[in-house]
């Protein structure tokens, strides 16, 4: 008979691949603004997580349409982020959206639970990410309209 599979931890042993979100709005829409932006986002959510470049798997970088001077991911670089794969994209031009917002994702291999990683949402991102209760709320609302 085979052994039984053992239950996972909450904490596994073996790293796993985990999404590390985090967004942040540039003052302006020049190279200078949209670099120095994304790497205040990129270094806080860094020290947030204790992220080691060796680590991160890749990383996606994302503007609005509106920030079209540099490609975000050179800040990465310009941090010495040379062996990480990078990539850049526009988000959803979505009405009420945020205007000059710069996202990231990074894919992170780490041993935390997914309960345990830090998103980072600073200035005038910092209300993108809402809480559960507001979801909650959001999701009932829609069952209301759809019935």
């Amino acid at each position: 008979m085979p052994p039984k599979p053992r239950k996972r931890s909450r904490r596994s042993r073996r790293p796993v691949c985990r999404g590390v979100r985090g967004a942040t709005t540039v003052e302006g829409t020049n190279r200078e603004l949209i670099l120095t932006a994304t790497a205040e986002l990129l270094e806080r959510m860094v020290q947030a997580n204790g992220i080691e470049q060796e680590d991160v798997a890749s990383a996606i970088f994302t503007t609005t349409p509106d920030l079209t001077a540099e490609y975000p991911a050179l800040a990465a670089r310009l941090m010495g982020w040379r062996d990480v794969a990078l990539l850049c994209g526009h988000e959803m031009a979505v009405p009420g959206g945020l205007d000059r917002c710069v996202r990231i994702l990074l894919h992170w291999n780490t041993t935390l639970p997914a309960s345990d990683v830090e998103h980072v949402y600073i200035h005038g991102a910092s209300n993108l990410r809402p809480d559960r209760r507001e979801l909650e709320e959001l999701r009932r609302q829609l069952e209301r309209k759809t019935r």
